[in-house]
């Protein structure tokens, strides 16, 4: 079966469309695991300051 012209730019743009949703889930995943170690290592922080204080 061969395909038309219009029906392999049709694939080609919606090939484009999965690969451009694919890399923004990426960057969101990335985004939010880098945020939330962000996060964790201002909480450690924190948490040992106040060790630090409250210790005599």
């Amino acid at each position: 079966m061969r395909l038309s012209p219009e029906q392999l730019a049709a694939r080609k743009k919606r090939n484009v469309a999965i690969a451009g949703a694919l890399v923004a889930f990426i960057i969101l995943i990335f985004t939010v695991t880098v945020l939330n170690l962000k996060r964790n290592v201002e909480a450690r922080a924190a948490l040992n300051s106040a060790e630090v204080v409250a210790t005599p």
